[in-house]
């Protein structure tokens, strides 16, 4: 049974999966993609296979080139988020704009994902990936995708290029364990975001690599990187950038779309911070300030908004801004992490630590 969230935040999620859908209707985003329904096809190719699974006939329609019949999850756990394919856009031709001139729009607490490849600095605000959550880019020839799930709090960037061919991501409209499932254009492969893990089609399997990034504060980010780019809103009247359309999500009793089951003595929407398949709460940490385990290094310090918080994201309570490092050489060097919600990393990684 679908684990949905107390009355107020229901109608909250609603109202914003209805607004991305209008969204969808003015904008010609694949708005006449018919609804998955009950009646589905053999997993298995018309070859006297044994059928495994069986597929929802609408994910056919959706999308023509997946290879269903190569899948590492069930398809039970797969469930609609609401919008079709590419119903939540993804960003292919981003525009960027200086620090200078994005202060305009951002707050100085307001989050941002910062990237930084050879000597390059980019940032993403979490304002813009609300509406998105994915970011097709390119930084100092390197391909890479910036993704954001609010659900799950995930902010994961991967290099994409695989096996020597740049993918391209997409929102498959679809949810596994709350989270994001994207699909590449190239193969229509679906992928897990929270892992970067293929899950059905020709990628099945593969595993794409994580940039070691971070996300902090708007004024962090100028202050490491004063000549650093800044992602620039799309010219968009109908997406409200700057607005958290999950109103108080993070502070609620249950995930939204989740059916899975929660870790122990934590909140399911408690924060902590994920590396490695280990987690420290965000309450822990925010206590200790500064843990250490081997060459592992995670500090905290104040100064960054939630950007599940309030109805406005600036608005966002503080959460801090987290630093994740490994000694390396004498040196410490950022090492990839997500700071995501307690079901979240629970739900992936059902045998882990989450220390409290």
């Amino acid at each position: 049974m679908v684990s949905y969230p107390p009355s107020y935040m229901r109608l909250g999620l609603i109202l914003a999966v209805a607004a991305l859908a209008v969204g969808v209707l003015l904008f010609q985003f694949r708005s006449s993609a018919p609804s998955p329904d009950r009646r589905a096809v053999s997993a298995a190719d018309n070859d006297g296979a044994e059928p495994t699974q069986r597929v929802p006939a609408g994910w056919r329609r959706e999308f023509k080139k997946t290879d269903f019949a190569n899948a590492s999850i069930r398809f039970d756990e797969v469930l609609s988020g609401g919008p079709p394919k590419d119903g939540i856009p993804s960003i292919d031709k981003p525009s960027f704009v200086s620090i200078a001139e994005a202060s305009d729009d951002l707050a100085a607490t307001e989050p941002v994902i910062s990237v930084q490849v050879n000597g390059e600095a980019r940032a993403y605000p979490l304002a813009i990936l609300m509406w998105h959550e994915i970011v097709n880019d390119e930084i100092a020839g390197v391909p890479l995708t910036v993704t954001f799930c609010p659900l799950c709090n995930s902010a994961i960037v991967f290099e994409r290029t695989v096996d020597g061919q740049v993918l391209d991501f997409g929102t498959t409209g679809k949810l596994r364990n709350s989270d994001l499932v994207m699909y590449d254009r190239q193969t229509e492969s679906w992928w897990q975001q929270f892992l970067g893990e293929g899950i059905v089609g020709e990628f099945n399997g593969t595993l794409l690599t994580m940039l070691p990034v971070r996300v902090e504060s708007f004024a962090r980010f100028q202050e490491r990187f004063p000549q650093g780019l800044v992602q620039k809103r799309p010219f968009n009247v109908r997406r409200s950038y700057g607005r958290n359309p999950y109103s108080g999500y993070d502070t609620s009793s249950r995930p939204f779309l989740y059916r899975g089951s929660y870790p122990q003595d934590i909140a399911p929407l408690a924060y902590v911070v994920a590396v490695d398949g280990e987690a420290w709460s965000l309450d822990l940490l925010r206590a200790e300030q500064r843990i250490e385990k081997d060459d592992l290094v995670i500090t905290w310090e104040p100064g960054q908004n939630s950007a599940l918080d309030r109805g406005r994201i600036a608005d966002g309570r503080d959460i801090g801004n987290v630093v994740v490092q490994r000694r390396q050489d004498g040196e410490l060097v950022d090492a990839v992490y997500d700071v995501t919600f307690a079901f979240s990393f629970h739900a992936f990684h059902p045998d882990a630590t989450i220390h409290q």
